[in-house]
């Protein structure tokens, strides 16, 4: 059940991409009668994708020998997250081109999941704290992995606005000014997240260094001073545009290095 319920996740995550792709394209899609549907209706689909999606996290993640934090259940949990941040933002604004890029790749986390069946556990038993680090750290990584896709087409919007294209793919994206304060919510969001996060770990992580953490806590830190000077910068500098994208995309990869690139290293080179 647990299996079949991932599965029929991933096939409606990839159709309501096909039916935003389809409701851009209008009547230039060769499904037509998907891009016939209201908005609703086809983020309805993503929706109880997202449901599914979680009913399969829960029973990968949360068993009798603990919990199962390994390298693609976090990712698939990142990525439930970050469809559900995109859906609910798609409903109120016009981001749906950011759903087709965030629901497609959620889809392909769940299903290395399905396949890749982690064994890294956290035993049951372990502090309160250690479990809301964990859980605040996933939380976070989420929001400023869609701070960085917004930064991404950010740059995007910004070129061709530069080229003087107005038209195309820009008609489906909000006004600059609206995702530029879309980018600077999720970063300071992600920011605090972060924050909290770093603050658990060194109360809660006994011993760092005998915890392989060391690499991943100094780039967490590296990224946190990034993100923070991205903000300082916004605040009394006035940062925007090509400064704030690159400051951005920065951070997001070197806190990309610090989780996953550790979480890899432990469980696919070291552990083999």
């Amino acid at each position: 059940m647990n299996t079949l319920s991932g599965f029929i996740a991933i096939f409606l995550y990839l159709s309501c991409t096909l039916g935003l792709v389809s409701r851009m394209q209008g009547k230039a899609s060769p499904f037509s009668i998907l891009s016939s549907r209201s908005l609703v209706q086809i983020m309805s689909l993503g929706f109880i994708a997202v449901l599914l999606h979680s009913y399969s996290l829960y029973n990968n993640v949360v068993t009798d020998l603990g919990f199962q934090f390994g390298f693609f259940n976090v990712a698939s949990i990142v990525g439930m997250v970050n469809s559900l941040l995109i859906l609910v933002m798609s409903l109120k604004r016009q981001t749906e081109l950011l759903a087709a890029i965030v629901l497609p790749i959620s889809a392909l986390a769940l299903l290395l999941e399905i396949i890749y069946p982690s064994s890294h556990l956290l035993p049951p038993g372990s502090p309160m704290g250690l479990q809301i680090h964990v859980l605040i750290s996933i939380i976070a990584y989420s929001l400023l992995g869609l701070a960085a896709l917004i930064a991404i087409v950010l740059a995007m919007q910004n070129r061709l606005l530069h080229r003087h294209h107005t038209g195309g793919i820009l008609h489906h994206l909000p006004a600059l000014q609206v995702m530029e304060k879309l980018l600077f919510d999720y970063i300071t969001a992600g920011f605090i997240g972060l924050s909290i996060a770093l603050a658990t770990g060194f109360i809660f992580l006994e011993n760092i260094f005998a915890q392989h953490l060391v690499h991943k806590t100094a780039l967490s830190l590296i990224a946190w001073l990034v993100f923070g000077t991205l903000l300082v910068g916004r605040t009394l500098m006035g940062w925007r545009g090509r400064i704030a994208i690159r400051w951005t995309l920065s951070g997001f990869a070197t806190l990309m290095l610090a989780y996953f690139g550790s979480k890899f290293v432990l469980e696919f080179i070291i552990a083999s």
